[in-house]
């Protein structure tokens, strides 16, 4: 039913209300509503933020955010981890109908009967006014302006404009008089630990570190110990998440060979998401990368650089995994009695076998809460959920709930890229993190119109991971845009979206595809062992990690890098040229604006246009801000400092030697204070 004073379409709202709406602490979101009522009187809202104890927060009154269009918001800034609530209280302001009238009356007719009646009644809604400001001094002021309004000896004008003062205006905006106050329902607003949103995520095959592979000679895993040797090169680089692929034993039935070849050869070692073998399954760690012992040392060594370990999750198994004969009900069987395979048309994973969930639910559901325990027993509160899209949402409902019920801090990633509704029902349902289109996002129009909608309503219960290659994916961009096409992909991810990842091999540039029109990657780490040089590649200039390195050394450094709702773009005149800006307001401003040439094989020229409102609070003065004057910005991959307006022209050369990223420049806006030196353009 509508109240007295309608509140309608409060957002965000994911599922009618019926589920939270998603943040970190220290996340700014904006509320919204449409508020009106009948006839011409004056309406106020505000946000009432509650906690998980059910406090409520400081005031928070909402402006109405276009003239005339009785849309009204305001932002919340929730600042710890819980279920809190929010809601929107609409209400009649006869203060801000009185003061309109009265202006009006008074400038009009300053000495007519009806002037002094309506500055009569201004007294009164003073004095009702104050009965509910608590402080005295505060209270005192308010009441000294309807003192003002009843003093007869003094001109109307001079009375009114005592009632209008600044400080008598400022009391009765933190208190004021609210009548006919109506009230939407409370929406819930699950607020997570902040790696839910932000986070540098990198992917590391433990059996191709250490790894020995010779010509004539049997190849040798890598280890979990060996793979440890690693984590101090990814600490450098300022990763925070080391993901690995499933650590389980791998079947050898129907083993996939080098490349997916269909017949394995004695020497290969088989795809890691085919998991199950006599030594075990998803509670076991392969022979060949050590013991449950080595697992802990490495996760243990991982926590010790500052990072922590995300586990696979794949949800299937090998012919040879122990569940296929103790749970036969757990897989379809075909018309012939065979248990049916893996397919994604017209790729057929003939060693892996899916579950079925039709014939017992509850028993699957029991399984992967055992399953996921194990691991957090472990050490494990990171997720990444191989392909969650082949399973039924309802299932991943009840697993993250009760998982999260007990440990709230346990973070899943899902591993869908699939259809739309889907991705969107999947993260609205509890993953705290989403793969992306973004590795098929290349041009302009593209990147533009998918980062508006994760920034945008998306943002309210989806958070993107922008990995910007996988195991399974190396996208056409990167084959033929070179270096400089893995510098521009590592820009973007790692300054659009406040989580983003890469797969090992990305810093190397390591662009061949298995065939043409293949996104396969040749020689697939899925398949065998990749051991890789990584000293010679830094010696020989091979490596792009110094930009990666500085990119992570950014994010930790600029807030509005790690934040997701905070994205505008702005113009420019190339359709190769995109320009965007990030920032935060508090507690300290900061914004950084991004500039990047997308198109890896040529120089681009282009003016850019900046939109000055996106900029409001980063540090500027009025001038500034209203693009009277120029203001410097600095280059973050160059240490160099420009003056910059309204409009500006860049010229931006991919692959120049000795540049970090000479496709982009990377801005962090200065205010005159703090920037010293002079400027260089």
């Amino acid at each position: 039913m509508i109240g007295r004073i309608p509140v309608l379409d409060v957002q965000p709202r994911i599922d009618c209300g019926r589920r939270p709406v998603k943040a970190v602490p220290g996340e700014t979101l904006l509320v919204s509503a449409t508020v009106f009522r009948e006839g011409a009187e004056a309406v106020g809202a505000n946000v009432v933020l509650r906690d998980p104890a059910g406090r409520g927060g400081p005031w928070l009154p909402m402006r109405e955010l276009a003239p005339g269009t009785d849309r009204w918001g305001a932002e919340i800034t929730p600042d710890t981890e819980g279920r809190w609530t929010y809601a929107v209280e609409a209400w009649g302001d006869p203060l801000a109908t009185w003061r309109e009238h009265a202006r009006i009356k008074t400038g009009a007719a300053p000495e007519s009967a009806d002037t002094e009646l309506t500055l009569a009644e201004g007294a009164e809604l003073l004095t009702r006014a104050a009965a509910g400001v608590p402080l005295r001094e505060r209270r005192r002021t308010v009441l000294a302006a309807a003192d003002a309004l009843r003093d007869l000896g003094r001109p109307a004008p001079a009375r009114l404009a005592a009632a209008l003062a600044p400080e008598v205006t400022a009391v009765l905006a933190r208190h004021p008089l609210r009548e006919l106050v109506t009230a939407s329902r409370p929406l819930p607003l699950l607020v997570e630990r902040e790696r839910a949103l932000v986070g540098a995520w990198y992917e590391l095959f433990p059996r191709s570190e250490g790894a020995v592979v010779r010509p004539g000679s049997p190849p040798v895993s890598g280890t979990l110990r060996t793979a440890a040797g690693r984590l101090p090169a990814i600490a450098a680089m300022g990763f925070d998440v080391v993901y690995l692929p499933p650590v389980h034993p791998i079947g050898t039935s129907f083993r996939k060979g080098g490349n997916g070849a269909l017949e394995a050869g004695p020497d290969d070692v088989g795809c890691p998401w085919a998991i199950g073998s006599p030594d075990g399954g998803h509670d076991a760690v392969h022979p060949d990368l050590g013991t449950l012992e080595d697992f802990d040392a490495f996760v243990s060594a991982t926590a010790s650089h500052g990072m922590e370990v995300a586990l696979d999750f794949a949800l299937q198994c090998s012919p040879d995994h122990p569940w296929v004969k103790e749970h036969p009900e757990w897989f379809r069987r075909r018309a012939d009695g065979s248990v049916a395979f893996a397919e994604n048309p017209p790729k057929k994973y003939q060693d892996i076998y899916p579950i079925s969930f039709e014939h017992d639910f509850r028993g699957l559901v029991a399984e992967t809460l055992r399953l996921l325990r194990f691991w957090m027993a472990h050490g494990v509160r990171v997720f990444r959920v191989d392909n969650p899209h082949t399973k039924p949402v309802v299932f991943w409902e009840k697993v993250i709930a009760e998982i999260n019920r007990t440990d709230p801090d346990v973070v899943f990633l899902a591993e869908a890229f699939t259809r739309p509704a889907m991705m969107r029902t999947l993260a609205q349902i509890g993953f705290q993190q989403s793969y992306t289109y973004f590795t098929w996002r290349t041009t302009k129009d593209e990147l533009t119109e998918y980062l508006t909608e994760l920034s945008g309503p998306a943002a309210a219960y989806m958070r993107p991971n922008l990995f910007v290659n996988t195991p399974d994916i190396l996208h056409a961009y990167l084959q033929e845009g070179g270096r400089a096409a893995f510098e521009t992909r590592a820009v973007l991810a790692a300054t659009l979206s406040p989580s983003w990842g890469m797969y090992a091999g990305y810093e190397l540039c390591e662009a061949k595809a298995a065939a043409p029109g293949s996104e396969e990657y040749a020689d697939s780490e899925k398949y065998q062992l990749r051991p890789r040089d990584w000293a010679a590649a830094d010696r020989t200039g091979r490596s792009i990690t110094p930009l990666i390195t500085r990119l992570n050394e950014l994010r930790r450094r600029h807030p509005a890098l790690r934040r997701l709702r905070n994205l505008s773009f702005h113009r420019t005149d190339n359709e190769h040229i995109l320009a965007y800006s990030k920032r935060v307001r508090t507690p300290q401003a900061d914004c950084v604006l991004t500039v990047i040439n997308l198109d890896p094989s040529h120089t681009h020229e282009a003016t850019v246009s900046l939109n000055m409102s996106e900029l409001e609070g980063c540090g500027l003065s009025p001038a500034q801000e209203a693009g009277a004057e120029p203001f410097p910005v600095r280059d973050e991959l160059t240490g160099e400092t420009y003056y910059w307006g309204r409009d500006n022209y860049v010229r931006l050369e991919p692959g120049r030697p000795g540049a970090l990223a000479s496709s982009a420049h990377v801005f962090s806006l200065r205010p005159a204070s703090q920037t010293g030196g002079s400027p260089n353009r």
